[in-house]
């Protein structure tokens, strides 16, 4: 696309779009997406995030004890592919038609899956082989496909031709609706062709916070991005420098990203239903007074962090205007919901399961709103100026890994790469800690000296997400990308 004519922002959508093709187990037509750019005069952002049914309530679910993971009652509206029509009209250079040849192409005439792809295919093949439609779509001659093996999937090009000539509204108003519509009928889902015709995306302000000479922007609630900004600012009052122990460094990204979680899962929902305001929670003086309950040499207890599966992707593109996107896009869990439409390649994602059936909660489930939401693009800037775009797959993961790149650029000034090659560590539900199977032997005896409950992982485990990050050099870009996955930098 760069090279036909096109901007950072037709770069970022092709690629989204073919995604949908190449990687299905983590996104696809049925899911959300969210970015954020610099558009030449401001960072921007877009939520591409559906909400719930409007029929939806707490009655609904009153016979479960948490929300369902799979099958037509955890999919809620979908977003990513008007997410992509709007971003074109705001801001594309090219055809928004010529954006999704790429993917159509792959579609229709396949692709060889690859061995990442192919492992995971495969787990969540066998998981949800039962759902609507999934094994006529997913399992051709009833089995996941190798690696090393083409996969055609002409439905799903189809449904691309569609949505290419009408701008994306086909998903919402035409053929691929009415059979969304059709499908969920059979199923006695509650989407309605109300809930599909009135979906919006939401342009909108990020949130902003500094660490170390850096301006780092995040996604609003009901994302998680505050969990970013909390933790930075209350690592912000620690030397992380390359001076100081790599145990200690270690230890208090740890705490801090505790407490930010502690936060964030216990007021973060859709905004309209947020009980405090993200500029209490971010406020420096709560920050700080954060930061002096950390004890360098000791562990603290705090709320625990769920840890759901994932399935999400990230991907960063420039300009040589200067244009740069940090985008993301996501099923949630594996395959998303299970769910497959019939003739249309459409695998619906299950974003429903993210809300929570506290009565009390900010998140708890209703019609008409928006889950706590785990996608989180980052985009950074230094002196007026973008710097940078990363993004880290992996639900929880995503807040977790971020902090520690943006620590690894900021506070060690290390290249991209490096930053990403980094083992990185991951909170787990109960609160102990997971270790890269590369982490240094010191880092888990240190750790675990300070009260640290530590496990470390096996080799290839991918757990730690997968990252991607553009960082501005002069007048040109170093990027880079995380080695456990399939992703790679090219420039033009």
């Amino acid at each position: 696309m760069l090279e036909q004519g096109g901007n950072a922002v037709d770069a970022a959508i092709a690629a989204a779009a073919a995604l949908t093709v190449v990687e299905p187990v983590m996104n696809g037509l049925g899911g959300d997406a969210q970015v954020l750019l610099w558009d030449g005069a401001d960072v921007v952002g877009l939520n591409g995030c559906g909400k719930s049914p409007a029929a939806w309530s707490a009655q609904r679910f009153s016979q479960h004890a948490r929300m369902p993971d799979l099958g037509w009652e955890s999919v809620i509206v979908p977003g990513a592919v008007a997410a992509w029509a709007d971003l074109s009209a705001r801001y594309g250079r090219l055809p928004f038609d010529a954006l999704l040849v790429p993917a159509i192409r792959y579609a229709h005439d396949g692709f060889l899956v690859s061995p990442v792809i192919a492992r995971q295919w495969k787990i969540h093949a066998d998981r949800l082989k039962e759902q609507p439609g999934f094994a006529a779509a997913f399992m051709p001659g009833g089995r996941a496909p190798k690696a090393g093996e083409r996969f055609r999937f002409p439905a799903l090009g189809r449904s691309l031709e569609r949505i290419a000539a009408t701008r994306g509204r086909d998903f919402y108003e035409g053929e691929i609706a009415a059979a969304v519509l059709a499908d969920a009928v059979r199923h006695g889902a509650a989407v309605s062709a109300d809930d599909l015709a009135g979906h919006r995306s939401e342009w909108l302000s990020p949130l902003a916070g500094r660490y170390r000479g850096l301006d780092v922007y995040q996604m609003p609630p009901p994302a998680q991005g505050l969990a970013v900004l909390s933790a930075l600012g209350i690592m912000q009052h620690f030397d992380l420098g390359p001076g100081q122990d790599a145990v200690l460094r270690a230890h208090v990204q740890i705490e801090a990203m505790k407490m930010a979680f502690s936060d964030v899962y216990a007021h973060v929902a859709d905004a309209a239903w947020m009980r405090d305001l993200p500029s209490a929670l971010l406020d420096p003086e709560y920050l700080r007074s954060r930061a002096g309950h950390i004890d360098p040499a000791r562990a603290a207890a705090h709320a625990p962090c769920p840890l759901p599966r994932h399935a999400t992707v990230y991907l960063a593109a420039a300009d040589r205007d200067g244009m740069v996107v940090s985008f993301i896009q996501s099923n949630y869990h594996g395959f998303g919901s299970g769910v497959v439409v019939p003739g249309t390649g459409v695998s619906l994602h299950n974003r429903g399961s993210g809300f929570t059936l506290e009565a009390d909660h900010p998140n708890s489930v209703a019609g008409g709103k928006k889950p706590f939401h785990t996608t989180v693009p980052a985009l950074l800037m230094r002196e007026g100026r973008p710097w940078g775009a990363l993004g880290v797959v992996g639900a929880d993961m995503q807040p977790q890994g971020q902090v520690q790149i943006i620590s690894a650029l900021a506070d060690l000034d290390s290249n991209p790469q490096a930053a990403l090659d980094m083992p990185r560590w991951r909170i787990d539900q109960e609160g102990g800690i997971r270790l890269e199977a590369a982490a240094a032997s010191q880092i888990g005896e240190g750790l675990m000296a300070r009260g640290h409950r530590v496990v470390r992982m096996p080799p290839g485990n991918i757990d730690f997400g997968g990252a991607q990050c553009i960082i501005r050099v002069g007048d040109g870009y170093a990027g880079a990308s995380d080695g456990s996955r399939d992703g790679s930098a090219v420039g033009t």
